[in-house]
């Protein structure tokens, strides 16, 4: 039986994978496991509404609180979590998925998503018919506590709104930079909505901190957010950064737990360079724990010797930001992030915030007296090679001597100047070879004749 988590919560075709029942158990499951107050939020996908009834009949069901705020992106609720001293978070978003899929994602009591040991309980508890079998189970074996079954009558629990949810956010952001003596003053910024819940902040937090704003995709529909557009799609950004003649381009997915920016000329500043402005600013200022930043082994190796060169320690893990996290939440970093725009400001937010990110990369921009494409200039990408091996099986690749002799001799070759990451596909029969070098054509080089090894070997 496959597991109902994925990496980041409970996601599927709505209605169809993503029912409004386990809507319902998912919701009662954040009341039984978390605690009686639950904020729950959604994106703008048509689904949204049906699916914060069911999660919120779940909640109530159990005698919880559903305290509703609405369209509003994901770290929205998590901060609102923390602010209004909740129990937990229950966001519905597919972040940047297709408008017909939709997502749970639970958030505990300090904003942060649960642990694989927590949610194998939930499943355990779904699994076995909620918080009704339960109460059944509970009064046949004569517990007290159960012999009344489920909440009944003035029991059951209720559904508040909550008021200025999006204002607490927003407002939030914006203190953040004020806090350091700065603001957007003569900053022109490009912004791509993506048809997602960022079309009701973000906009509204540059504009407050003085910046002028050219958007596009605030508008939404229902059945429009991320297609074409926001930041898996640039190219709409990138016309509008031509178009408009803007100083920077900031683009969000769907629940806008993720950003992308762009300079005029259309340069793509991914996580990577996002995170090294921002590493690089904290330590100046004296505010990077541990004079240490998190990333996955996918990040660019210019990101590693950027760091390097401004004495930055820096810790790769697996990838999948719910990792990046666990190590900062373990040794008590303030930075993480990843190539695709997840980045984590423990200072700030207890989850990937999109906005946040936009605004203290801006701050750093500002502070440095360079423009955006300067400041970017920290950091140079190395370029960079992936090749998708199909194989009959992908787990035995690392005990494989002609293998492993490959990629020695890649690594050889390119000493300093490159590196190797040959994993296995955690959902496909796959081997990812990928390789970076100093040149495109060593890194295509060195990737085709590892490639070709582990396809001789393998399939």
């Amino acid at each position: 039986m496959s597991r109902l988590f994925g990496t980041d919560g409970v996601r599927g075709v709505a209605n169809t994978e993503l029912t409004n029942e386990l809507a319902y158990r998912l919701g009662q499951a954040a009341a039984t496991f978390m605690g009686p107050n639950i904020v729950i939020g959604k994106d703008t996908r048509l689904s949204g509404d049906m699916l914060e009834a069911a999660a919120s009949a779940g909640i109530m069901s159990a005698g919880g609180t559903a305290l509703l705020a609405g369209i509003i992106p994901t770290p929205g609720v998590a901060l609102l979590v923390n602010e209004l001293h909740a129990d937990g978070g229950l966001v519905i978003s597919a972040s940047h998925n297709p408008p017909e899929y939709n997502g749970i994602k639970l958030f505990d009591a300090q904003g942060f998503k649960l642990p694989d040991e927590v949610e194998d309980e939930i499943e355990a508890f779904i699994a076995t018919g909620g918080a009704e079998a339960a109460a059944a189970q509970a009064t046949e074996a004569g517990n007290a506590d159960g012999a009344d079954g489920m909440p009944a009558g003035d029991a059951v629990g209720v559904a508040l709104l909550v008021e200025e949810a999006c204002e607490i956010y927003i407002k939030h952001a914006v203190e953040s930079v004020k806090a350091q003596g700065v603001d957007f003053s003569g900053l022109h910024i490009a912004l791509d909505a993506g048809h997602g819940a960022s079309a009701l902040t973000s906009r509204e937090a540059f504009e407050r901190l003085g910046a002028k704003v050219t958007a596009i995709n605030e508008d939404f529909n229902g059945t429009d957010i991320n297609v074409d557009c926001g930041s898996t799609c640039l190219g709409p950004l990138k016309a509008l950064m031509a178009e408009s003649g803007a100083d920077v381009g900031v683009a969000h997915d769907g629940d806008a737990d993720r950003v992308m920016l762009m300079t005029p000329d259309g340069f793509e500043i991914d996580g990577d360079f996002v995170e090294a402005v921002l590493a690089i600013d904290m330590k100046q200022r004296g505010v990077l724990a541990g004079e240490t930043a998190v990333s996955t082994v996918m990040c660019n190796l210019g990101f590693v010797r950027a760091m390097e060169r401004d004495g930055i320690s820096v810790v790769q893990t697996k990838v999948g930001d719910r990792y990046v996290l666990e190590e900062m939440r373990a040794q008590g970093y303030s930075i993480g992030g990843e190539q695709s725009g997840h980045m984590i400001l423990l200072d700030y937010n207890s989850t990937g915030d999109g906005l946040m990110t936009a605004c203290q990369f801006l701050a750093a921009v500002v502070r440095s007296g360079k423009t955006p494409a300067q400041a970017v200039q920290v950091m140079e990408r190395f370029p960079q090679e992936l090749i998708n091996v199909r194989v009959a099986d992908n787990s035995t690749w690392a005990e494989n001597q002609a293998i492993r002799d490959a990629i020695e001799t890649a690594e050889a070759a390119m000493g300093e100047t490159g590196r190797v990451l040959v994993r296995a596909s955690g959902t496909e029969p796959l081997i990812r070879v990928m390789v970076e070098a100093a040149s495109a054509e060593d890194a295509l080089a060195h990737a085709q004749a590892i490639a070709a090894v582990v396809e001789a070997e393998l399939s």
